[in-house]
């Protein structure tokens, strides 16, 4: 094995010329069906309509939509004229959405009608008034000056957008000569795609992730799992997390296999789609894979096409990894772990693994990749079955995030190795194992959510004196979020309820406290600091006061 050097565009088109006929985008549900030569002519037409609206090297174009047929071809149009996509989360809200944006300096938008809780449309709107008078094209916007055009993906017309078809057409302007001379510009050490974390610090940060980084990881991914081009992936996970667009459809470019989609995630639709596709490996985060094995209809569906996958997001129970190995097939499921700043695969299990190695650990670290584990006061690495930070070095790491080389500087060190925030240990046959998380970071059910976007968010609420967001255990979702307040005097009147009225609509759904706690005090340390990991261990036991398991 070798570290690779082509750009997304030249994987595409390699397997557009040897093997131009396989199937290579499946949407099971509605019989859509791309070969590896049709879809890499709908990206270089679509890359033509990207140039005709003025996106060129460098620009950062926002993708906001589920999994849709033409995410992937926005991502690869824009990979090959040296555009950088920018994933932005689907269960976003307005605020979340602006910050974004305006952090981000994206010029173009493509959207979708929304997810069910919120229309796209009307925030795009919301955001930028000037739209309902503008000729497209020619948006001007106060706030967003970046911000020059909107794309309305599929084929209904709003004012002030582009649709789909509309963007094709423009290309049709565009040579093949001046199409072929984008892509000759564009490196594969170049940015090209843009993923916002909350990281270890602060709020949303761009992590900037070059083609070398992302087609490399899976790539490698994929030799785990020993996949070939025989192989159909089913991808439920969502495009904007690195699940989606490396783990799993890297891992698929890189291989020539088949990518099978689910829009969005639904348990009969997963399973269908195995069935009907004879799909070899699948995805998913621990509710997902248990959403599917509880499904009433789980038994109508033959599911022994399945070989291997990967469980990751959160903690994977050893009784679910067992039950996805027994009842679906999946003989070598396996894991991976990393954050988006790693690309994000840092460690994983493969085939060969032993089960119990599988179940239990977080594997070994990725091929070219330098993986250690230091003592996180002094920086000294820690001897085996010592805990202490995770860190990595190697093609991995990302370029940085953008436009801000302060928080760079605090997770990538001066002799490169970034550190992830996540405490572990490495045992004496070189497998890692997570054991627990120096950040504030709470990951529930694969959403990374940082605990003091929300709490400066709460401040605003009338009557919180004081709020501390923390973990609280989930059987379902790992962690849950947990809100702690300290109320103001004579604030009698707030309750959970109002709490979280307050939060919605206004965060994302996942984001929204599932527990309230309202307390007179926060655990502090003799020097005044407040220990969050006691309130994980405070919640438990108001809870156990109130009769509630926390599920």
């Amino acid at each position: 094995m070798e570290l690779q050097n082509r750009t997304l565009g030249q994987w595409l088109e390699h397997w557009a010329s040897e093997t131009p006929d396989k199937e290579y985008l499946v949407y099971s549900d509605r019989n859509l069906r791309f070969t590896w030569k049709e879809f890499n002519q709908r990206v270089d037409d679509m890359a033509k309509g990207m140039l005709a609206i003025g996106i060129k090297h460098g620009t950062h174009v926002g993708v906001w939509a589920t999994n849709v047929p033409d995410w992937l071809t926005f991502l690869y149009a824009g990979a090959k004229i040296g555009a950088v996509l920018v994933t932005i989360n689907t269960n976003y809200k307005q605020s979340e959405l602006e910050y974004l944006v305006e952090n981000a300096d994206i010029h173009t938008m493509c959207i979708t009608d929304g997810v069910f809780d919120g229309s796209y449309i009307d925030m795009i709107y919301a955001m930028l008034p000037e739209l309902r008078e503008s000729q497209r094209g020619f948006l001007k916007s106060r706030r967003f000056p970046c911000m020059k055009n909107v794309v309305y993906i599929g084929q209904e017309k709003y004012r002030g957008m582009y649709n789909t078809p509309e963007l094709l057409l423009l290309g049709q302007n565009i040579s093949d000569e001046v199409l072929a001379e984008a892509k000759s510009k564009v490196s594969c050490f170049d940015v090209v795609n843009m993923q916002y974390t909350s990281g270890t610090t602060g709020f949303p940060k761009g992590v900037m992730l070059t083609h070398h980084n992302i087609t490399n990881n899976g790539f490698f991914t994929g030799e785990g799992m020993r996949f070939t081009s025989s192989d159909k992936l089913c991808c439920c996970v969502p495009l904007f997390h690195c699940f989606g667009v490396v783990l799993a459809s890297m891992n698929v470019l890189t291989h020539g296999s088949t990518q099978v989609m689910v829009e969005k995630f639904d348990p009969l639709l997963v399973l269908a789609s195995v069935h009907k596709e004879r799909c070899t490996a699948l995805y998913g985060v621990p509710t997902m894979f248990i959403a599917e094995l509880n499904h009433p209809m789980f038994d109508m569906f033959d599911l022994s096409s399945l070989r291997t996958g990967i469980m990751a997001g959160s903690l994977c129970p050893v009784e679910l990894m067992r039950a996805v190995t027994e009842k679906m097939h999946i003989t070598h499921i396996t894991s991976v772990y990393g954050l988006t700043e790693s690309s994000p695969g840092m460690t994983h299990t493969v085939l060969e693994d032993s089960f119990e190695n599988r179940c239990n650990t977080v594997g070994k670290e990725y091929p070219f990749t330098e993986v250690k584990v230091v003592d996180p006061d002094t920086g000294e690495e820690c001897q085996v079955g010592q805990q202490g930070e995770l860190c990595c070095r190697g093609y991995l790491v990302m370029k940085g995030y953008y436009k801000n080389p302060e928080a760079t500087k605090e997770v990538i060190d001066k002799d490169g190795f970034l550190h992830s925030g996540d405490l572990g240990v490495k045992d004496e046959n070189g497998y890692y194992r997570i054991t627990g998380r120096i950040k504030d970071m709470i990951i529930r059910g694969g959403e990374n959510i940082y605990p003091r976007e929300l709490e400066e968010f709460l401040y605003h609420l009338p009557g919180v004196k004081d709020v501390q967001i923390a973990a609280v255990p989930s059987k379902k979702y790992g962690e849950e979020v947990g809100a702690f307040i300290i109320k103001k005097e004579n604030s009698g009147s707030l309750t959970e309820d109002i709490v979280k009225d307050f939060c919605r609509g206004k965060i994302a759904r996942h984001k929204i406290p599932k527990y309230v706690f309202f307390v007179d005090e926060f655990p502090m340390t003799g020097s005044g600091k407040i220990q969050k990991f006691k309130l994980k261990e405070l919640s438990l036991k108001l809870l156990a006061e109130q009769g509630i398991i926390p599920v």
